[in-house]
């Protein structure tokens, strides 16, 4: 844009510091709040038209102005012809294309054609007179603008009549005012992201920059300079190549694109919609779908060309390819390693190696799948539990020792006490019986088991069988048998009296 010129006052400011008092460019631009540039470009224009000072008492501003910008001479104006800015606009929207190109490109056609401070002055003041819409520059196949419309359409219940407010979707294509718009349920998560998998496949490519408003879905953190992405919305955009661009919060110039965007589909959608009853969100729409492409389809004022047309030429051949998947749904959810080396989802538990107990991980919800990863890398990942309350546990997860406890079912815990002795078989199958389910007394039957380690098989059946006939039912009890010998008399009653030895106390150590 050229630069405003300066006033005929401050002009002559600049003419006295240099003829008068003599100051240097640098010091005059320094006391007139200028730069250095524009003084000299002003005294250089000075001298082209002979001032010096004083200037005349009788030269007015206006007389002023005319020396030092002289009018064009004058040529016919076949050969000076007034550009069509609506084609300079849309040229602008090329990738690389620049105001001095298409300027350089006007002067090739007609040698004495308007400078290139006119041809920018002109065309910014035919940008002022067309709609708002037109007021950034924007790429081709760069921007869409995505947001909700204020307004919601209603859908009503066909079982029960109920009336609830649904949501309208919009996004606009930065170049070409591309539209496109559906309905959804709400504003979540879940929603958002679907409307942008439709949106993309609707125009068949991918732009490559994002730009949505500041709500939850899209930003957890609203910041000017540092925005905080949902987890869900950046993985998405990776998924399909592109940048997400919140708009700056508290400044709709940034978005206008879809702010008249939505403007017109309150309009030209709801509006029309207003007296229909829908019953579904595929049949309001499928009504949506036909208003969009009508309006898609119909010639805008100021462009002499529909949103279809600029969008064949400028954005779809200027967009990315879609990539061979749809993005499906995911949440992600940050959460703590719990001591069981479990984490929780939707009131389910999940384990992960142990190793990572009261680790910060990122776990991943998609569909039938639950992912936890630690520090970017996958470490679990489970099928989704479709109840609640329960547990989910891999056995490679699981400490040596849990793991070992975990494999034990009640027939291979009486097999393993069987090995020690009938009585043992007998005691650790009394104990399961005694309890609601087997394998609360799978602590009991180990605890016995372990007694094997300390005292001879022989000695630990008979306290067993000692501990049946007194209908003992603990760990404590057996133990307490064997280190006060009363297991003997049963040892003697089946004919296996204790090894003799001199290391060995006796029951009368006991006494």
């Amino acid at each position: 844009m050229p630069t405003e010129r300066l006033s005929m006052r401050v002009i002559r400011d600049v003419l006295r510091l240099k003829y008068a008092q003599r100051l240097s460019e640098r010091t005059i631009a320094g006391s007139l709040g200028l730069g250095k540039g524009t003084v000299g470009a002003y005294l250089g224009r000075a001298r082209r038209a002979g001032l010096t000072w004083p200037l005349p008492e009788t030269l007015t501003d206006d007389d002023l102005e005319l020396l030092l910008f002289p009018a064009a001479p004058s040529v016919p104006d076949h050969e000076r012809p007034v550009p069509d800015w609506s084609v300079v606009d849309r040229e602008l929207r090329r990738p690389g294309v620049t105001r001095a190109l298409l300027w350089e490109e006007y002067r090739a056609a007609h040698p004495l054609g308007f400078g290139y401070a006119w041809f920018c002055e002109h065309y910014e003041a035919w940008k002022g007179r067309v709609r708002p819409s037109m007021r950034q520059t924007h790429v081709a196949g760069e921007k869409v603008f995505v947001d909700f419309a204020g307004d919601t359409a209603d859908l009503v219940d066909a079982k029960t009549g109920e009336v609830r407010a649904v949501k309208l979707f919009v996004a606009a294509l930065g170049a070409s005012n591309y539209t496109y718009a559906e309905a959804v349920a709400s504003e979540g998560l879940e929603d958002w992201i679907g409307a942008h998998v439709r949106m993309f496949a609707f125009l068949g490519g991918v732009p490559k920059v994002v730009v949505p408003d500041n709500l939850k879905s899209a930003v957890f953190k609203a910041d000017r300079f540092d925005p905080g992405l949902n987890r869900t919305y950046a993985e998405m955009a990776g998924h399909y190549g592109a940048a997400i661009l919140p708009a700056r919060p508290y400044r709709p110039r940034d978005k206008a694109k879809v702010e008249v965007a939505v403007q017109v589909a309150q309009r030209w959608i709801l509006a029309r919609l207003r007296n229909r009853r829908f019953f579904s969100l595929a049949e309001m729409n499928a009504a949506i779908r036909q208003l969009v492409n009508e309006l898609n389809m119909r010639v805008m004022r100021g462009y002499g060309a529909s949103r279809a047309d600029l969008f064949a030429t400028l954005d779809r051949p200027n967009l990315q390819p879609l990539p061979p998947e749809p993005y499906v749904f995911a949440r992600w959810k940050r959460t703590r390693i719990a001591p069981d080396y479990h984490v929780e989802v939707d009131s389910c538990w999940y384990s992960v190696p142990f190793g990572l107990i009261r680790q910060e991980v990122d776990v991943r919800i998609c569909g039938g799948t639950v992912e936890i990863f630690h520090k970017g890398q996958r470490v679990a990942s489970h099928a989704r539990s479709p109840g609640r309350r329960s547990h989910i546990t891999a056995p490679e997860h699981m400490p040596s020792a849990h793991r070992r406890y975990a494999e034990w079912t009640p027939a291979r815990m009486l097999a393993q006490a069987g090995k020690l002795g009938p009585s043992v078989a007998a005691f650790c199958e009394a104990v399961m019986a005694d309890r609601p389910h087997p394998e609360q007394g799978f602590r009991t039957c180990l605890g016995v088991l372990a007694l094997a380690r300390s005292f001879e098989p022989a000695r630990l059946d008979a306290a067993c069988r000692r501990g049946l006939s007194i209908r003992a039912r603990s760990v404590a009890s057996i133990r307490s048998i064997l280190q006060s010998g009363l297991d003997r008399a049963f040892l003697e009653e089946a004919g296996q009296l204790p090894l003799q030895h001199p290391n060995i106390r006796g029951q009368g150590y006991y006494h």
